[in-house]
């Protein structure tokens, strides 16, 4: 019902628009509701299944698995509505075939919208993932400081102030490669798989690359925390990634640790994105 004297040239000049915001709200304004949030990464496919903003569960798989993982989170939960995706590692688009037709599928570029104004140098290189974990840490962390550290394949650590600008980072091996470059690079440094160790001084190989792995790059994260302090006021230091609850506890800085932030940040992002549209 349209009332004498309102103002209905919105309506006509973003009919587009509207009928969006609408169909959205119809769409999650119901509790049952779901969105499945997948990130393809160098390695693995993380997966999440939120109902608003509470996960229901999380899952790890790998590519050949597709899917047929997929297919049984479905199964579980079969009010799926929505498929947000991000991927910085390589998968074929003819994998999401099964999938065309059953559910939307949002897949997050660069030229969607964003929640922070981007200072670095060269966006067009800024790693998708990058670029959602720190749209997740503007939207979930309003109004600070905010230092996110992604410990995966890579650890990437990313700057955003308190005004949303995001200044950039640095990029160095993570665990993983750390342990594959002695062994690749050298004639006989055999190839180990992460382990936890107390002390610094190894008394044996592989107890030395262990330290050399772990206590290295706990040294570093915590130096480059250190460095940042320096330079910035007060902020919030948030540790995710594969190696997030290994690194955390080592950490002496106060950290807030949640290895799932980049799969809370894409469900996060979508929201905004389709508020923002």
């Amino acid at each position: 019902m349209l009332i004498a004297g309102a103002n209905i040239e919105p309506f006509f000049i973003y009919p587009k628009q509207f009928f969006k915001k609408i169909y959205y709200y119809l769409c999650f304004s119901k509790k049952s509701r779901m969105i499945l949030t997948i990130d393809v990464g160098n390695t693995r496919i993380k997966s999440a299944v939120f109902e608003q903003n509470t996960v229901l569960e999380t899952s790890v798989f790998l590519k050949e698995t597709l899917e047929e993982s997929i297919e049984k989170i479905f199964k579980k939960f079969s009010n799926i509505e929505v498929l947000v995706l991000s991927s910085v590692g390589k998968i074929d688009e003819k994998g999401l075939d099964f999938l065309f037709g059953r559910i939307k599928i949002h897949v997050i570029d660069r030229d969607q919208p964003f929640p922070f104004q981007n200072n670095y140098a060269t966006p067009n290189t800024l790693g998708i993932d990058r670029m959602v974990l720190v749209a997740g840490a503007v939207l979930q962390f309003p109004a600070q400081n905010r230092l996110i550290i992604d410990a995966g394949t890579c650890v990437t650590y990313d700057y955003v102030d308190q005004n949303d600008v995001y200044h950039g980072g640095a990029i160095s091996p993570g665990t993983r490669l750390r342990y594959e470059a002695m062994h690749n690079y050298t004639a006989k440094l055999p190839l180990l798989e992460l382990e936890d160790i107390e002390k610094v001084v190894g008394n044996s190989t592989s107890n030395s690359m262990h330290s050399g792995v772990v206590n290295g790059l706990t040294f570093e994260i915590d130096g480059y925390i250190n460095a940042i302090k320096a330079e910035k006021e007060n902020f919030i230091i948030i540790l995710t990634g594969g190696d997030a609850n290994f690194l955390a506890k080592r950490l002496k800085n106060t950290i807030f640790a949640n290895s799932n932030f980049l799969l809370e940040s894409l469900n996060s992002l979508y929201q905004y994105q389709i508020n923002n549209d």
